[in-house]
């Protein structure tokens, strides 16, 4: 490690190689899951499937980690790959993790299901019946997370699993990561866990290697938390980290240590209220020490006149506060 950051809430480690990143995170993750199941009994995750997990990958699968409490969510999905397309992501997943260390339980999305909506149903089901306590996750070229592109992202959105229409860059990324030879062999449709449901989390994990990463994790990192990054959400998680190398990091070389966010607005609303409940939000304006509890609710408040986003949280809710 060379360098480590504070951006809002998230915390940024950088490394010279993206091996050194994806040991660094795997030890970490390993630490992480060996407390939860101590806490819990049991682990549930969920899984990014790209390239740019592999090193990651890799070392997980050798970490210590009692696999048997560990239950395994898998991201998002591509629609209409045949099942054993070696670019479909549940593929991408056996072969790097899932059959190689012995889970408890892996919940695949089925991509190919005759019923898309059913899928939808049953995956979030799951979802909601075993909350995940973490999320192993990427950023995409275009500073998507899962399948999130900036067009279809919504950090309030109501769903947690959804059909989503891939924009152009998000299917140019997969040619360049080379799953596939051209870009009208990328399909155009998938299935993919929605923000409310990665960043529900107790904990994020976000690997990011690469030349091709860098503007996206300027923006994720130094730019404004708008729906247009959704990454950018990352900023005001309570425990996520980001590992970069020195690739796709090569725009934070001359970044402060320290990176605070101005003062919330209404604007800021969704993103507020997708970390979950008023007593976050509490927490996020102490750390700041920018604004009061009561400036919060009014912020959010205004922003349920209309929304209904308080229609999936679980537990304390907003709404059952105010």
């Amino acid at each position: 490690m060379y360098k480590i950051l504070r951006a809002g809430r998230l915390h940024v480690e950088m490394f010279e190689t993206r091996q050194d990143m994806g040991v660094s995170a795997a030890r970490d993750a390993a630490l992480a899951i060996r407390e939860v199941i101590r806490e819990k009994g049991s682990c549930h995750i969920i899984f990014a499937a790209a390239p740019s997990q592999n090193e990651f990958l890799e070392a997980l699968a050798g970490s210590d980690v009692e696999w048997e409490r560990v239950y395994a969510y898998h991201m998002d999905e591509y629609i209409g790959l045949a099942p054993d397309a070696p670019q479909g992501f549940a593929n991408f997943l056996r072969r790097n993790i899932f059959e190689k260390v012995p889970f408890a339980g892996v919940e695949y999305l089925n991509g190919g299901a005759d019923d898309i909506d059913a899928e939808i149903r049953r995956y979030s089901q799951i979802l909601r019946k075993h909350p995940a306590d973490m999320v192993f996750m990427g950023i995409g070229e275009n500073g998507h997370i899962a399948f999130n592109d900036p067009h279809v992202a919504h950090f309030d959105d109501c769903a947690l699993v959804k059909k989503v229409e891939l924009d152009e860059r998000c299917r140019a990324q997969q040619v360049h990561d080379g799953c596939f030879d051209a870009i009208d062999q990328v399909p155009t449709h998938a299935l993919t866990l929605t923000i409310p449901a990665l960043v529900r989390a107790e904990r994020i994990f976000c690997m990011v290697p690469a030349a091709t990463k860098a503007e996206a994790v300027e923006h994720t990192v130094l730019g404004e938390i708008r729906e247009m990054v959704p990454a950018s959400i990352l900023r005001m998680h309570k425990h996520a980290t980001l590992y970069v190398d020195a690739d796709s990091g090569s725009r934070l070389q001359n970044a402060a240590e320290t990176i605070t966010l101005r003062p919330l607005t209404t604007d800021d609303a969704p993103a507020v209220y997708a970390i979950s409940s008023l007593q976050e939000v509490a927490e996020y304006m102490r750390f700041y020490r920018s604004q009061s509890v009561e400036d919060a609710k009014t912020i959010i408040e205004e922003y349920l006149k209309d929304g209904e986003a308080w229609a999936i949280m679980q537990g304390d809710t907003l709404r059952g506060v105010f």
